[in-house]
């Protein structure tokens, strides 16, 4: 993949993930616990929805933290390089998952350890 492409992709995600953040900020202000217009079971599922609202938000902006650390490698030359073994990443993986920072070994190894 071109260094330009996944420039591309990389700021599309970003722009993506700004753009639902912003759109997601009312669904995540505090409940209204008003008892006269609104039942216990009512009053429960709007703050379960908020607590899922505000779980999607923190990981969109840990993706978003992922795509800035990615979009720095690749200005630095170093995009696609395993952190973990120095090997390259496999394009494969790089373009299923852009802001991949290890290669599927050490990943894999990552996820045997306890």
């Amino acid at each position: 993949m071109k260094q330009q492409n996944i420039e591309k992709k990389l700021r599309a995600m970003e722009a993506e993930l700004t753009a639902m953040s912003e759109s997601a900020e009312d669904s995540q202000k505090p409940v209204q616990l008003d008892q006269q217009s609104v039942g216990r079971l009512s009053r429960m599922d709007a703050m379960q929805g908020q607590a899922m609202a505000q779980a999607n938000e923190q990981r969109r902006q840990l993706l978003l933290k992922q795509i800035k650390a990615a979009l720095v490698r690749l200005e630095k030359g170093e995009y696609g390089i395993c952190i973990d073994c120095g090997e390259a990443i496999s394009e494969r993986r790089l373009e299923a998952d852009p802001v991949a920072m290890v290669c599927i070994d050490c990943q894999a190894e990552r996820e045997r350890k306890p």
